[in-house]
Parts: structure tokens; sequence; C-alpha cells
């Protein structure tokens, strides 16, 4: 019997990992399937420029993973029995449950609404596909009602980086319509000063209205309601306000901490249950600097390499290494032709030089092509010879069963 190893999730972190053990295992020895609810790889970075306007152009996980072996289901994960080894899952037919061996933890977060009435009911975002072309039907209407969408205001809540860069991204793609970026303190307040004016002279160039130290208290069909009793007219108003993980992983009776991350150690592995491992956002993982890694793109990669290292030195006898997990910078996109690129310290902040402008634009650019390149191209470089696994596979008899959709 094959070792079976079952990746939940086919983000930045879930690919990346499926496509490079498929890349390193023996297929005589190991099995992987690749559970996604949608049957495409989605450039999360880019779902704030898909909501504005842009072509994205969309890669089928079929054809990621054409030529590795890898098995796809497009199915939604409803639940982990890591006690049983199972997952449970729904689909169009119905669903089933897929038994594993090794599972890797890749389901990601989507969007917090902060405890906020009004998010769910009638906030966009730009948290999944599904949501930020939902976005885009609502500003295209926003422009067809009146010439440009003049008149027509767009709030975006939450100054984070995704705030920052679904604001500038709407008011450079769609200038008719008027933008108003909603801070709950200083603006940019974990930039360097010289950073922090470099994003201010961006709004005011783009146009961009910037209201700080506002919290929103409630959001309405057509308006917000901030907490000093201020009232926000709005035709679309965009959460940003943070993201958060699903309840899976702690509903499961994995270990997770408060905001319900997977609690893992140093390789990425569950500090419940060994044979479970956890990349991207939903890790927990602690960095270098001995500071929780952030959620982001480089968090992904960082975690996804450890797992890799961690699951083929485990499987096949080799001394596990301590890849690198490191939060060296924040690459920030204002629209097109403009971006922030701000290192920071040991310490999580920031260096007081930065990189602003068309260079920084083609260093984010660069990176957005470099990730999904990393992603959607698992079979480059494949070895002529992969890694056998040492320890006998379990017995028909150990393992549990896989229930067929």
């Amino acid at each position: 019997m094959k070792h079976r190893i079952v990746v939940l999730g086919a983000g930045y972190a879930g690919s990346f990992v499926a496509g490079n053990l498929a890349r390193r295992l023996s297929p005589a020895d190991t099995e992987i399937t690749v559970v996604n609810a949608e049957s495409e790889f989605v450039e999360r970075l880019r779902l704030h420029q898909l909501a504005a306007g842009r072509k994205i152009e969309v890669q089928k996980l079929t054809k990621v993973f054409a030529g590795t072996g890898i098995r796809l289901r497009v199915a939604r994960v409803t639940a982990v029995d890591p006690e049983r080894q199972v997952v449970a899952v729904a689909d169009a037919d119905g669903g089933g449950e897929l038994g594993y061996d090794t599972l890797v933890y890749a389901l990601g977060s989507h969007v917090a609404d902060q405890g906020v009435p009004g998010v769910a009911e009638h906030a966009f975002n730009v948290a999944g596909r599904p949501s930020a072309l939902r976005l885009r039907r609502r500003l295209d209407s926003l422009e067809g009602a009146t010439k440009g969408g003049e008149g027509r205001t767009v709030l975006v809540v939450g100054d984070g980086l995704t705030g920052i860069e679904t604001a500038t991204e709407i008011a450079e793609s769609r200038p008719g319509l008027s933008v108003t970026l909603i801070a709950r303190g200083e603006l940019g307040a974990r930039l360097s000063p010289g950073a922090r004016a470099h994003l201010r002279r961006a709004c005011d160039r783009l146009g961009v209205t910037v209201l700080e130290h506002t919290c929103v208290e409630a959001v309405e069909t057509t308006r917000v309601l901030c907490a000093d009793g201020s009232v926000l007219a709005s035709d679309a108003t965009v959460w940003a306000a943070g993201f958060t993980v699903g309840p899976i992983a702690a509903a499961g009776g994995l270990e997770v901490t408060e905001s319900g991350r997977i609690a893992v150690d140093r390789t990425m592995r569950s500090v419940s249950h060994p044979n479970v491992y956890a990349a991207g956002d939903s890790a927990h993982a602690i960095g270098d600097n001995g500071r929780p890694l952030p959620m982001s793109c480089a968090s992904a990669g960082y975690t996804s390499a450890q797992v890799i290292a961690a699951i083929i030195g485990n499987l096949t006898g080799r001394k596990v290494p301590h890849t690198k997990l490191d939060y060296t910078a924040n690459h920030i996109s204002l629209g097109r032709r403009d971006a922030i690129f701000q290192t920071v310290d040991d310490e999580a902040r920031a260096k007081p030089k930065y990189v602003g402008g068309r260079k920084a634009a083609r260093i984010k650019s660069a990176i957005l092509r470099t990730s999904l390149w990393a992603t959607s191209h698992p079979t480059f470089g494949l070895p002529k010879r992969k890694r056998r696994l040492t320890a006998a596979p379990s017995t028909s008899a150990e393992r549990p069963g896989c229930v067929a959709a």
C-alpha cells in the first residue's frame, strides 16, 4: 500500500507543497491528493486588481498538476478527523471521506468581519475570487448608472496592505468613482516616515480621500455608521479590515491558538498530531525573529518550504533541516505604476529607508510573476531519481478506509 499524502487547499502554499512533494518522492511509494474548492488556481495577491477591472488569466489546476501524478479532488473540505485520519469533503456528487497517512493543512484564510454588524450582508471583499468578481460587477454597475460613475462613492474599510492596494487600484482603474479609505489609526503607521509620505502623495495623486482614526461600527446597504456618530454614504463598501481562519482545524481536535491557527513546531508539524502539517495562513508559525509570521504570501512560501523539507526528511529517514522563516519586508502596490517596498528589522519595525515609485512597482510585479511561475510549474527540474520511503507503509488493516464519492 502506498503512503497517502492529502493536501487541503491549492493556493500558493498548498500547490507549492503538493508539486514539490510530487517532484521529490517516488510514486512507487506515495500517492498525493489535493483537495480544493475551485478548479482554478487563484492568484490571491491580484484579487484587488481583478475586482478593479484588470484581466487576470486563470490557471486550471489540472494544467498546473499535469504530469505530476497528483490527484485533484474539486470539493469543499467540511471536516477533519485526525484520530481516524480522514477528511470529509462535499461536492456536486455528495462528497465522502478521504483517508490519509500524512495531511497538509493549507486552507488559508478569509475576511474577518471583526464582529461588526452588516459586514457579511452588505460589504464586499477581495479575499476570494467569487467575492472579487462580485465587487467587480458592482463597480461596473456603478459606472454604468452614471457617466463613468460620477457621484458614486466606494468606501474601503481597513488600512492594512489589502485595504491600501484595493483603494488605490480602484481609484486608478475607475477614476470616475469617488474612493475613500477608512483607517482605524494613522495611515501607514507601520511604515517609515518616508514611506508614509510617499503613500499620502499617492493617495492625493489618485484622488483617494483618507479618513484616519475612524472606527466603523456597522455597515448598511448604502452607508456605514462610525463610532464618533458620523454616517458615511456608500454605494459600495469594501471590507479589508483583516483576515481569519476557518473553524475546521479546531473543530477536528487539532491544537490551535486563540486565533484558530494550527499550533506547529519549528518544522510546521502539528504539536498535537504529528502526521499533520500546516502551511500558509493556517499555521501559527514562529519566525526566526521569535515573532509569529504574519498572514502573507511570503509566509506561505517560507512555511511551505519547511513543510516540504520536514515531510521528505521524516518519510525518507533523512535529517529534517530548518529552512528559513523570515519576515523581512512589505510590498504594497499603489495602482499599476507605483508601489512601496519597505524592509523591516528583526523586531518587525520599519527600517528608515524604503523604495518607492516605478522601481518598487517593478519589484512587486516580479514577485507576482515569480510566485505564479513557481506554483504553476511544479514539474520544472523534475529529478530523474526520486526518493524512496524508508518506513514500511501501513497495512490495509491498520489504515482508515477511503470512501469514494
